[in-house]
């Protein structure tokens, strides 16, 4: 028999876990019940990876995730100013069909060999036949929205330089915006000519190929500090008696203004995409609300309400745990998963910062805590190739918590 003080010890020990209220996920927690849906997702995009630039990776990638137990991907197919596809709406408008090898090849950090890239094939009609061969649904990912890479970009395309009237601008009349080390410059989602690029694009996508659906993520919006180009001052003026915008970017009324035109924005798409393809859904991959729409002024909360999303993964790139969990309880989290499928967007890594996989598989449990729809991972180089540990101990990792094959999680009402 164990002795009294340790007892006593234990007892100690349980108390001061409590009273720090330190989250505890058990991987048992981990495994769904027998006949439950689950978004089982990655992204899978063409920068620091090279997955799409040959057939057999791409054929080897589908069929890795269906042995695996994922049910869906969400390949990019527009960024850089370019689409990854054979577009004639991006022959027109910016010049080039796809992404060429050049471009693609400064994006993966090598130079493309002969027998790799775009020329001559069509990635994602690859992609919808060889991911519906292996039972994963396909819904493309307009990762850019309407971010472009600015003119002095060595992989962007001349989209910027083709058409600079279609650029916003900040109250110091410049354009260019930094994501990290790369300069970007924003497309004004309030001109006409700007939102009938964007819609022809996603209509092209719908209309072309047997997609599952369409998704956009936290680019489509704009960071709230544009919007002072004189197109849209002048429009904010004529709809307030002549007054011109706050000079305060983060004005709660010019915030509001500009995230509604964006709403009814998203409500047109909303409308394309069902026209061409009923089936099809509309997935969203944002940040949390708040700063969703401050930042970005992407007012997802309210898109859910009005009807104009059916699938929403929000990003959760987050370490600590505590945030993570936190986020997920927010109440418009709550309302909109009474509606509609809410997952979570979970960081597997990227190139500098790999993730370990206990990290990952406690994430996933604590999502399924909630009661959430899925995950969805970013993005699939990391999940077992750019990774400090071995690829046959995180591809064990993920069959721990999908142990057998699942359905989607699909629409609520």
């Amino acid at each position: 028999m164990l002795n009294r003080k340790f007892w006593f010890g234990l007892f100690i020990v349980v108390g001061l876990i409590l009273s720090l209220n330190i989250p505890t996920i058990s991987l048992a927690r981990s495994v769904p019940a027998k006949g439950i849906r689950e978004i089982r997702g990655v992204w899978i995009t063409n920068v620091d990876s090279d997955v799409l630039f040959t057939r057999d990776r791409l054929a080897t990638a589908m069929k890795d995730l269906r042995q695996l137990n994922f049910n869906t991907i969400y390949p990019v197919v527009w960024n850089w100013g370019y689409t990854i596809y054979p577009s004639k709406v991006a022959k027109r408008v910016v010049g080039s069909s796809f992404m060429p090898k050049k471009s693609a090849g400064i994006l993966i950090g090598r130079t493309l060999t002969k027998s790799e890239g775009l020329e001559g094939r069509d990635v994602l009609k690859e992609l919808v036949n060889r991911g519906h061969k292996q039972g994963l649904a396909v819904i493309p990912w307009f990762e850019f929205g309407f971010m472009a890479p600015a003119t002095s970009d060595p992989a962007g395309s001349d989209l910027a330089k083709l058409h600079p009237d279609w650029l916003t601008q900040k109250q110091d009349g410049g354009t260019i915006w930094k994501e990290g080390k790369d300069p970007r410059v924003w497309l004004n989602p309030f001109k006409p000519e700007v939102k009938k690029f964007i819609i022809d694009l996603v209509v092209e996508v719908a209309r072309k190929y047997d997609v599952d659906g369409i998704q956009f993520d936290d680019h489509f919006g704009l960071p709230s500090e544009f919007g002072y180009d004189k197109f849209t001052v002048d429009l904010y003026k004529k709809e307030h008696q002549g007054k011109l915008p706050p000079t305060d970017p983060k004005n709660e009324e010019w915030i509001n203004w500009r995230a509604d035109k964006i709403t009814l924005l998203m409500k047109d798409l909303f409308l394309a995409i069902k026209a061409v393809k009923p089936k099809a859904i509309v997935s969203i991959s944002p940040n949390p609300q708040t700063f969703a729409k401050s930042f970005f002024l992407q007012d997802w909360a309210t898109w859910e309400r009005k009807g104009y999303v059916e699938e929403l993964l929000i990003q959760l790139y987050r370490d600590k745990l505590e945030t993570f969990i936190g986020e997920m309880q927010k109440p418009e989290v709550k309302l909109a998963s009474q509606h509609i499928p809410v997952g979570i967007g979970i960081l597997t890594g990227v190139k500098p910062k790999p993730i370990p996989m206990k990290q990952i598989q406690t994430q996933i449990a604590a999502v399924r805590k909630e009661g959430l729809a899925g995950v969805s991972f970013f993005f699939y180089e990391t999940l077992w190739k750019l990774t400090n540990e071995p690829a046959a101990a995180r591809k064990e990792g993920f069959k721990q918590v999908f142990t057998q094959s699942v359905a989607r999680s699909t629409i609520i009402k």
